[in-house]
């Protein structure tokens, strides 16, 4: 078997993000592309000789011929051994408990996440470290500087693979272990959730369905929900991972997980609903006739942990991204927690995970986790509701009411406006900057700006700060609207707007969150000038 040191050149904008490099999988297919930023993995890293690795993937359009590819320089690299899911798919957060439970050196994730998949979609590629969490920024910046001077990479000459076979395999002496995607993080579940309790409420009559989406999450769910849990078959749909993801968008929101919340809205609903992103790292929650926003599921999630046996013992703290609702604040202020504010990246949330300070984080956009891993975790949130309903014995809506009444309600919404003109997005954001200063006191729709700033967090365990991290614009009573350009998208930007008032009258917490904000809405357009900036009438998406 021989090892080839092929010559190449820096490839223009392969700069890793939060979630490591999306691009378009035409581009990831591209000769040397893959293969360019792969080798500049190694270098950032200080080398893969002797090291273990995990690898895995959604099984989005290219993760098989990637996986080929990232085992053959892995071994030309001299690492000791790759650890790699059965046809290379590992959803994120077992990828995540792998690297942890197996005590690897760090892993490579092939995923874009929650954006679609196919040939004329998107691809990703990630690297998380060996406590389990998605790299850090000296990490990817080593990454990206190698990108830029990379002249040869390395790789294996040698026939693919059977992926489909369970067992060791080896690459010119490497290791391949090829494992059940399933069974380990399973093993997991059953340590933190009361899987009997959870097997006779379905026993007792209580329906569900989870909406897999053509995604990774598929065979998890089938296995733990129908398979241990004793869930009625057909529970699971959408469960068949599928490289095109169906045609669909899995991203567990109520636009894109339409057929689900069509059914959960309906006349003869089940009594819990649920769905999973493409890699499995994002969730969506609904009850007979209710949508819970993920700030609220994060907030119940915490108020209500200690019902599970993994947390019986109580939380060390908790931690939500800046955009998120304040929700989460509000429990812990009632319980006596510490809650800690931070940017958006689940990265941002390890250390703190590393340290013992938080033990449940999470974001507005459908991600949810706790310390058992070092990402957010679409199947534990739904379990966690589960063994919650299992104990209390109360439909949903009647939790979310309940919880309102105790904490208030946060109403809350994202509008998102997709494949906006960067140059154009970027503008509205700078013109924002520009005047923070003077926007205290100045209205806007009928509301008074009460103060105004761009937020920047300094990490309490390294010391380390970020800056940048979105406007904050905050008025009297309480309302608050955020705007932020997000990452995960692969053309143009996409800008956010996150909006958010306190109700604490329980006789006015049933209204829809669209016309509770409605006055919020329109401010924050008004300051914003969105509608101007971006030529657009109206968001792409309201979650």
């Amino acid at each position: 078997m021989e090892r080839m040191t092929i010559s190449t050149q820096p490839i223009e904008g392969q700069k890793p993000g939060t979630s490591g490099l999306r691009k378009k999988t035409r581009v990831f297919m591209a000769p040397h592309y893959l293969e360019n930023f792969i080798q500049s993995v190694w270098i950032g890293i200080g080398g893969v000789t002797g090291k273990t690795l995990v690898l895995g993937g959604d099984g989005r359009y290219f993760n098989d011929r990637a996986a080929q590819v990232i085992l053959r320089m892995a071994a030309a690299g001299g690492a000791k051994k790759v650890i790699i899911g059965q046809n290379a798919l590992l959803s994120t957060p077992a990828a995540s408990n792998v690297i942890r439970s197996r005590g690897a050196d760090g892993g490579i994730i092939m995923s874009a996440s929650h954006n679609p998949g196919g040939i004329d979609e998107d691809f990703g590629v990630k690297y998380n470290t060996r406590n389990g969490g998605p790299a850090p920024e000296e990490v990817t910046n080593q990454i990206f500087k190698a990108t830029k001077a990379i002249s040869a990479y390395e790789i294996c000459e040698s026939q693919d693979l059977d992926l489909s076979r369970l067992g060791t395999v080896h690459i010119d002496g490497m290791e391949v272990e090829i494992i059940d995607p399933v069974s380990d993080y399973a093993a997991l579940m059953r340590q933190l959730f009361d899987f009997d309790k959870i097997a006779a409420l379905f026993a007792s009559g209580f329906t569900m369905r989870f909406d897999a989406m053509h995604a990774v999450t598929g065979p998890y769910a089938t296995a733990i929900l129908e398979g241990e849990l004793g869930a009625a078959p057909g529970t699971v749909v959408n469960g068949e991972p599928k490289p095109d993801f169906g045609g669909g968008h899995p991203d567990p929101n109520p636009i894109w997980a339409k057929d689900l919340m069509d059914v959960m809205m309906g006349a003869d609903a089940p009594d819990f609903g649920a769905a999973s992103d493409g890699d499995g790292d994002r969730n969506m929650i609904v009850g007979r006739g209710i949508y819970v926003t993920p700030s609220d599921s994060v907030a119940v999630l915490a108020a209500n942990a200690h019902l599970a046996p993994g947390y019986a013992g109580g939380l060390k703290g908790v931690a939500r991204s800046m955009p998120t609702s304040k929700a989460l604040d509000r429990v812990a202020a009632a319980k006596g927690l510490d809650c800690y504010e931070t940017p958006t990246g689940w990265k941002f949330f390890g250390n703190l995970l590393d340290a013992g300070r938080a033990t449940i984080c999470g974001e507005e956009s459908a991600g949810t986790g706790s310390d058992h891993v070092r990402e957010k975790d679409g199947l534990w949130a739904v379990l966690l509701w589960l063994n919650i309903l299992a104990e209390t014995k109360k439909p949903v809506a009647e939790i979310m009411t309940a919880h309102w009444a105790e904490y208030g309600r946060n109403y809350y919404s994202r509008h998102d406006y997709e494949a906006v003109e960067t140059e154009k997005a970027e503008g509205l954001m700078q013109a924002l900057r520009d005047r923070l200063g003077t926007l205290p006191g100045q209205g806007f729709a009928g509301m008074t700006v009460e103060s105004a700033d761009e937020f920047a967090y300094d990490d309490p365990v390294d010391g380390s700060r970020s800056e940048g991290q979105g406007i904050r614009i905050n008025f009297d009573g309480g309302a608050r609207v955020v705007f932020r350009l997000s990452g995960t998208g692969t053309v143009g930007a996409t800008l956010r707007v996150y909006l958010e008032d306190l109700e604490l009258d329980p006789a006015k917490q049933d209204r829809d969150a669209q016309e509770a904000l409605a006055g919020i809405i329109a401010a924050a357009d008004a300051v914003a000038g969105i509608g101007e900036r971006t030529g657009r009438s109206a968001p792409d998406v309201i979650t």
